[in-house]
């Protein structure tokens, strides 16, 4: 089974999405080890965190108009879906299935991390500083007018 942890290879000098990423790893490493009468719970709270995390995320991308926003969204709203089976799994008591569920999670959230959230916290990044760009540039050509 895949070990759920946190690494400086999922740090993507954000911190907006840094800091919820970092907290869904540590709840799906909880989850994968939560003993067996807390892991429904455990499950419920990856998803109550994943649904603000994704939904924060996909609020950004149509905001700002990423490019990659559909292929991203439908990843987002797949893995809803995956988590969502685990939580019935949980419930009906497969816990097994469960933990290993979070670990191959945790193997696709590496990858989804350093592929498509790479490339939306580059975007954010830029998006942010356009505007701050535009009111300087603003600012030296009022400068330097004429009176």
């Amino acid at each position: 089974m895949n070990t759920v942890e946190w690494s400086e290879a999922l740090v993507l000098d954000y911190p907006p999405m840094d800091d919820v990423h970092h907290a869904f790893v540590e709840l799906l490493a909880f989850a994968q080890t939560a003993p067996d009468d807390a892991l429904p719970s455990a499950w419920s709270a990856v998803i109550e965190h994943t649904m603000l995390h994704f939904g924060r995320e996909d609020e950004w991308m149509r905001r700002t108009r990423f490019a990659a926003a559909d292929n991203h969204i439908m990843q987002h709203k797949v893995v809803l879906n995956v988590l969502r089976e685990g939580l019935a799994l949980a419930r009906g008591g497969d816990f097994a299935a469960v933990r290993n569920m979070a670990g191959e999670l945790g193997v696709w959230f590496a990858k989804h991390t350093q592929t498509l959230d790479a490339a939306l916290a580059l975007h954010m990044r830029s998006a942010q500083a356009e505007p701050s760009a535009r009111r300087e540039t603003q600012r030296s050509a009022r400068s330097h007018a004429p009176t």
